[in-house]
């Protein structure tokens, strides 16, 4: 159901790689460091912060972003379909007002440059329907997939994810 026969193949006779990933980006201005939720600095997970928040908000250019259902629903389809233009494989999608999580299959072009192509798609579109502040905040998370679990986790983790 969650991965193809090939991986399964590959993971039964120890031919472990990374089956895929969960990558993670935020809107413009809505999660900054120093955040009262944590934020995530080359990897690691950082507590609140109040002075650097208030520091990185000072330095906003551009206003917040909060994207609405339909701008949601139109960067959704944008992903998508610049994933079947890649020839990857999505296994969750979810994308929040604030956020964009994607559980997705490792393919040979790097996860900067996957990331890159989806919220520049996502950007587009939003685009062509009148959208011109700046969207995204520099940067991803990301998160590696090396067992079917992992994978499984993260999917479960989206499926289960709360606006």
């Amino acid at each position: 159901m969650l991965i193809d026969r090939r991986l399964k193949w590959e993971y039964h006779f120890g031919m472990a790689k990374m089956l895929g990933y969960m990558i993670t980006w935020t809107t413009y201005g809505t999660w900054l460091p120093g955040d009262d939720r944590g934020y995530v600095t080359h990897g690691k997970i950082l507590g609140r912060n109040e002075g650097l928040r208030q520091t990185n908000m000072r330095r906003l250019k551009s206003r917040i972003v909060n994207l609405s259902q339909q701008e949601q629903e139109v960067v959704r389809r944008a992903i998508l379909s610049r994933a079947e233009s890649l020839r990857q494989k999505i296994y969750a999608i979810v994308v929040r007002s604030n956020h964009v999580h994607i559980v997705a299959q490792r393919i040979s072009k790097s996860i900067e440059m996957v990331v890159s192509y989806y919220k520049n798609s996502a950007r587009l579109a939003l685009r062509a329907n009148g959208f011109t502040d700046r969207l995204w905040t520099r940067g991803f998370d990301k998160r590696f997939c090396y067992e079917h679990s992992q994978l499984k986790g993260r999917i479960e983790y989206l499926q289960g994810h709360p606006e």
